[in-house]
This record gives structure tokens, sequence and C-alpha cells, in this order.
């Protein structure tokens, strides 16, 4: 199951829901104030290149084909 973040548009907490693909579009309760108006947010990620230039690959994903500050290629 996906993990989303939700904001709630009355007390401003941000909260994660552990919720089924079926249920995403249902935004969830406030853990804090029990508020219904709540927004889901998008989320970003972080993501690790292993390897090295010397292993036969051009870039990751997240490099314009030079040196890449994430992977080290």
């Amino acid at each position: 199951m996906p993990l989303y973040e939700y904001k709630c548009g009355e007390c401003g907490e941000v909260f994660e829901a552990l919720l089924k693909m079926s249920e995403r579009d249902t935004a969830p309760r406030c853990p804090s104030c029990g508020c219904e108006t709540t927004g889901r947010l998008l989320s970003v990620f972080a993501s690790h290149c292993s390897g090295g230039a010397g292993q036969g690959r051009g870039s990751c994903a997240s490099c314009s084909g030079g040196s890449c500050s994430v992977c080290g290629l």
C-alpha cells in the first residue's frame, strides 16, 4: 500500500496516511484536529544511483549526461 502525504486545511498539520490505491482520493481526517478538509500533497522522493563511471553506464535519471552530484558520474 502506498504512503500518501496530506495537509489539513484547518490547522495546517502535515501527516501521512497508508491507504489502498482505491482509497487514495478519499481524504482522511486530520489526526490533530479531526477536520475532514484535508488535501493530498505532491510528495518528492530521492533516489540513489549505485556504481560509478567506470562501469559502462551513461547517466542516472537525475543526470543530463555530464557530471552528477547525486551519483558521482
